[in-house]
């Protein structure tokens, strides 16, 4: 039914990733293969290529459903249905941004400070075309293949580069004096094939997959029992997602929790359940959250 077009490159592997978590797992015969499979029967057709690409190709119709950075997005003007953003990257679950660097010794401390004529260096010459015209700057803008950060000061005077961390904008001496954009990994369809019921509905039921398998992460199953008497002193402990399932056991010996909580906060929350009377603690990992 969909042809499914997925990220290349520094997105690849957390991509895949998340499709395997999500029972969509991507088979192909190597992972130089650009062609792939999903065993659904949502799917019928799977490339791999390059993020860059993607908005451009989803929006043509070439592909009904795609995964691609908002930052793409934006620099190609692609005309595409967004279904949501999917909060994950590279190495994070954080955005990455496109930002305005200068050298870290430099006197400028905005783009207003800089000159007419500046030369900067980019992936996104269309981008930082419309932000340097927007400030009323007037920019040699330079496409760059590559490397950006390590052609300031002596190939260009300023970079407008990505970063998730901002250790390479760092490491490479630089400072960062504007953000142009802020982007998240986004699933966008073509805009034809969403007006289409049946494919819309397997767009939604895909996205739904992904969202609930990114919604899990990090996070576990506990369950317990708990007397009657300590049952108000436990729940109190209890960070909960919502208001945690609560059972009462066979022959009213007590009753049986159940809650979803932060992995992060797990060492220290089941001490304190066992301390507060709950017994028979069970942590337990989760794939999916579907809301």
């Amino acid at each position: 039914m969909l042809k499914l077009v997925l990220p290349k490159g520094s997105l690849e592997k957390s991509t895949l990733e998340l499709f395997e978590g999500a029972d969509l797992g991507v088979r192909r015969s190597s992972s130089v293969d650009y062609r792939a499979t999903i065993d659904d029967p949502r799917v019928d057709d799977v490339r791999i290529l390059r993020p860059q690409e993607i908005p451009t190709y989803v929006a043509d119709g070439l592909f009904d459903l795609g995964i691609t950075g908002r930052d793409w997005i934006e620099e190609t003007g692609s005309d595409v249905v967004s279904l949501g953003e999917l909060h994950y990257s590279k190495a994070t679950a954080r955005p990455v941004r496109i930002v305005v660097a200068v050298p870290g010794d430099s006197d400028v401390e905005s783009v207003a400070d800089l000159p007419a004529g500046v030369r900067v260096s980019s992936e996104y010459p269309e981008l930082t075309r419309r932000f340097f015209a927007a400030h009323g700057v007037e920019a040699d803008i330079r496409l760059s293949y590559g490397a950006t950060e390590a052609k300031v000061p002596d190939i260009v005077d300023v970079v407008v580069d990505i970063t998730e961390t901002g250790r390479a904008i760092r490491a490479a001496g630089l400072k960062v004096i504007d953000t142009i954009l802020t982007s998240y990994t986004e699933l966008v369809a073509n805009a034809e094939a969403h007006s289409d019921p049946e494919k819309r509905h397997a767009m939604e039921q895909i996205h739904r997959l992904l969202q609930g398998t990114l919604e899990a992460r990090g996070k576990v199953l506990v369950k317990m029992n708990v007397p009657g008497d300590r049952l108000e002193a436990v729940i109190d402990l209890i960070p909960s997602m919502k208001s945690p399932t609560v059972n009462e056991l066979y022959g009213g010996s007590g009753f049986a929790v159940e809650t979803v909580v932060a992995k992060s906060e797990i060492n220290v929350l089941i001490p304190a359940l066992r301390d507060g009377g709950a017994t028979d603690i069970i942590e337990l990992p989760l794939s999916k959250i579907v809301h």
